[in-house]
């Protein structure tokens, strides 16, 4: 197969000039020289074929070379931007130079051109080229078939970046390969190669790799607080079309195996893409979210979720001892509570208010008035849909003071309501998040390696065991015995 020449453009208003680089430049092996007579021509030519290297003078007529030097490397991610551009210019003043390289220029030579200096400067941007094309295809030949690709979404949870490391790592002691997508569902739909990473654990093979755009060293992730795989829901996913150009990238890179990592709304996009690609794909599911939506297993994530909400609430609790006076505060729970009333619980406030809690606000509001401070906790799925139908826009806790007032009791301590907090999901990871996140990450390179699919591993109460996908459930309601306790407020 004949080598593709390397293309230079020399641009020169001068003919004579213009003449004299060609020649000099035609006495390297395996070059196409191409002339323009100044830079708005050079600016037509390159718009129909791109050259590798554009030789271009300074000051010309209609565009001169700023105006060449702006057109090719304005856009960083424009292909043209790759155009090595060496400015050739009379000008010898530094304050030249650097201007011409703060434009993006990769080079500039002053007059008079010395030819071996020419030709030096341009086998350098030639073998520059050259590294930069193989480095291209070594990076399209990595992403060209993905064997073991990680999926994220979700809300962030202390949790995600261990437990991708921990997956990394023991799947590459079983010689698999892990990717992950930069943006969840979202990567998977657009399809491009920049949409995925390849996480290397071992540092040996880290080094061998880092040299390719893309590769991720996973290691330090084991010790890193929130995502570093874009976590935010993508909530058009829900849409069959998108679903079905997440599949077609699936099958199109022949992924071979596929591990998702979220909460309730990963697991149900997981679930759709399940339907659209071949059963040989494997395909697994770890849960990691706050407020423990899925049962029938502790979720990596909620142990730290409940250190930090129950230290937040102690806070107050202080402070509303201090002050005499009553906080409402919005923390999570969506459905289930979950979080609100194991931080409830923890901290010992007075009362838990879930999604599904009936509550007799009366008793609630003349309650407030025997106690000199009070802490009442609010999941933010309480009561959500009927305030999103009533156009509502305040928060768990302001509502339900709202219908505490509504009551007609007066309230005669201060009250103060607080919406949720998000640095909770920026939090450290504890020990017993971390270790789960070990334990399910190890169970899930088991399952894969024995050729097993479509199963989650679990952990509750110690023992190991795993829940086949028709059989999770995403409505983990919190056990009723405890919601006795969540209440010291109206409970004598």
């Amino acid at each position: 197969m004949k080598k593709e020449k390397m293309k230079i453009m020399v641009v020169d208003d001068d003919q004579a000039t213009r003449k004299l680089y060609a020649k000099i430049l035609k006495t390297l092996d395996g070059v196409k020289i191409i002339e323009a007579a100044d830079g708005q021509e050079a600016i037509e030519k390159i718009k129909k074929s791109a050259p590798d290297i554009v030789l271009c003078d300074l000051e010309m007529p209609r565009v001169d070379g700023y105006g060449v030097c702006r057109f090719l490397k304005s856009d960083p991610n424009s292909e043209l931007s790759d155009v090595y551009l060496i400015i050739i210019s009379a000008r010898t003043a530094k304050e030249e130079k650097i201007r011409c390289m703060n434009e993006g220029a990769d080079d500039y030579i002053t007059k008079p051109v010395d030819p071996d200096e020419l030709i030096a400067r341009v086998k350098v941007g030639l073998r520059i080229i050259a590294q930069l094309r193989r480095t291209e295809l070594e990076r399209r030949r990595m992403f060209q078939e993905i064997d073991v690709l990680l999926i994220q979404e979700g809300g962030c949870a202390p949790g995600y970046n261990p437990v991708t490391a921990f997956i990394t790592y023991h799947l590459e002691k079983m010689n698999r390969a892990v990717y992950g997508a930069v943006e969840g569902f979202k990567s998977l739909v657009s399809g491009k190669d920049e949409d995925f990473v390849r996480l290397v654990y071992d540092p040996d093979l880290y080094k061998k790799l880092d040299y390719i755009p893309g590769v991720f060293h996973a290691a330090p992730l084991s010790e890193w607080r929130g995502a570093h795989l874009r976590s935010e829901r993508f909530r058009d996913f829900v849409k069959k079309s998108l679903q079905r150009k997440a599949a077609k990238t699936i099958k199109g890179r022949n992924v071979k195996a596929i591990i998702a990592i979220g909460g309730n709304g990963t697991f149900k996009g997981i679930q759709a893409i399940c339907e659209l690609i071949p059963s040989s794909i494997q395909t697994f599911f770890i849960p990691v979210t706050i407020d423990s939506d899925i049962a029938g297993t502790e979720c990596i994530g909620q142990h730290t979720g409940i250190e930090m909400g129950s230290e937040k609430l102690r806070c107050y609790m202080a402070d509303a001892r201090t002050h005499k006076r009553t906080y409402i505060l919005e923390m999570m729970g969506a459905d289930s509570g979950f979080h609100a009333l194991h931080s409830c619980l923890g901290a010992r406030a007075h009362l838990a208010v879930l999604p599904n809690s009936v509550v007799d606000h009366k008793k609630v509001a003349e309650a407030l008035n025997e106690h000199d401070g009070c802490v009442i906790v609010v999941a933010e799925g309480y009561k959500r849909k009927e305030r999103k139908r009533k156009g509502l826009t305040m928060n768990a806790a302001e509502f339900f003071y709202q219908e505490l007032l509504a009551t007609g009791v007066e309230i005669k301590r201060r009250v103060v309501c607080e919406p949720f907090s998000r640095d909770i999901r920026g939090a450290a990871p504890n020990n017993q998040d971390i270790t789960l996140a070990q334990r399910m990450a190890y169970n899930v390179a088991q399952y894969l390696d024995a050729g097993t699919s479509r199963l989650m591993p679990a952990v509750l109460a110690g023992r190991e065991y795993a829940i086949p996908f028709n059989e999770i459930h995403t409505d983990n309601m919190v056990e009723q015995d405890l919601l006795v306790l969540s209440d010291r407020l109206t409970k004598t």
